[in-house]
């Protein structure tokens, strides 16, 4: 099989384990495990027949399917934002923001739609209030944040604590917002699951078992992350395996309601995702089938 993830953050952790700790291997798939820059690029190939699976946030499945892919969501890696605003040291309050530049990785891909959501929660409208422009991946927005080219950026740890250390503020942790929405899933073809139902369970699976690794094996977690954001700052590393161990899900289901977070966003611009039903993008039958067969209790000797 084919699958592809894209950016350097620990909520790919699931797939570096599922593929380093021999997880796919274990469950009879011969992945081929591929990164790609950005998840707008992932889904081109997806939907060429050149990847079986991609890992996607909501955002790249809800626009593919609204333009009439045939996309869906078989499981979740995390289910909610966790991201931080991270501002120039003077920025003390959101109201700041309003005049200023923020980085992202690129437009339309998640760290965009993460960092507008959360601005439209706090009551700032992102298209009007401020302007968001692409910079990269999260060491190049540091860099970019550093040389003054935008005064707010989105980060996640363990980058958020070397912002810290070179004086950014930490603005706002956007998982206190608790907002719902699938930063990191497995998405595949309605075509794919009719057709290779096993295969996909077979996926399912590994990433259920991957998921038990990270919260049962911190430390080989925390290495693992460590070694694929080539960092080795330990306090920045434990920072990072706290706050995504947290968020990610011991049962992979993907709930709807992360769907339509995104869709109601939408609606007021896109009239098909105001037409749209959240619960035809999702198919919880994989996760599901594993909870109720006692798989995962199994897994957490419960």
């Amino acid at each position: 099989m084919r699958i592809a993830w894209a950016g350097s953050t620990p909520s790919n952790t699931p797939i570096w384990v599922a593929d380093q700790k021999g997880f796919f291997k274990k469950n009879g798939l011969n992945a081929e495990v591929i990164a790609i820059s950005a998840s707008t690029i992932v889904i081109q190939a997806l939907l060429t027949g050149e990847l079986d699976l991609i890992i996607a946030p909501s955002a790249t499945l809800v626009t593919s399917r609204l333009a009439g892919a045939d996309t869906i969501m078989v499981s979740t890696n995390l289910p909610l934002f966790i991201d931080h605003i991270v501002s120039l040291a003077d920025i003390t309050t959101f109201e700041q923001l309003k005049g200023k530049t923020g980085g992202v990785n690129r437009l339309g891909t998640t760290s965009d739609m993460t960092l507008r959501l959360a601005l439209r929660r706090l009551g700032i409208d992102p298209e009007r209030d401020t302007k968001i422009i692409a910079t990269g991946e999260n060491p190049q927005r540091l860099a970019a944040l550093s040389r003054n080219i935008t005064q707010f950026t989105l980060l996640g740890e363990p980058l958020v604590h070397e912002a810290e250390k070179m004086g950014f503020k930490d603005l706002l942790d956007i998982g206190t917002l608790k907002i719902p929405y699938h930063v990191n899933a497995v998405v595949t073809r309605e075509k794919t699951v009719k057709e290779r139902r096993a295969f996909v369970g077979k996926v399912v699976r590994a990433f259920t078992e991957a998921l038990h690794f990270i919260k049962t094996n911190k430390e080989e977690t925390k290495a693992l992350i460590g070694k694929n954001l080539k960092t080795t700052d330990p306090e920045g590393l434990e920072r990072a395996y706290k706050a995504y161990n947290a968020a990610f899900p011991e049962v992979p289901r993907p709930s709807w309601e992360g769907v339509k977070t995104l869709l109601d966003d939408l609606a007021p611009r896109n009239p098909k995702a105001a037409a749209a039903d959240p619960k035809t993008f999702v198919d919880t039958s994989f996760a599901q089938q594993l909870e109720t067969s006692g798989f995962i209790k199994q897994l957490y000797k419960r």
